[in-house]
């Protein structure tokens, strides 16, 4: 075992630091969609309200 290996907190190899990474990356972009939604929804309730 190489000394870095060591150093890791358990749950922190190259496979979870990945996957981490694919799940903020999907957190963003649904976070994304549901802005736009929203904003979308503001929009068009606007134009009804007027």
């Amino acid at each position: 075992m190489s000394v870095m290996a060591d150093d890791r907190r358990p749950g922190d190899t190259d496979m979870h630091r990945r996957q981490r990474s694919k799940n903020l990356f999907m957190l963003g972009a649904l976070l994304v969609v549901v802005v736009v939604f929203f904003a979308l929804t503001i929009v068009r309730l606007r134009g009804t309200l007027l």
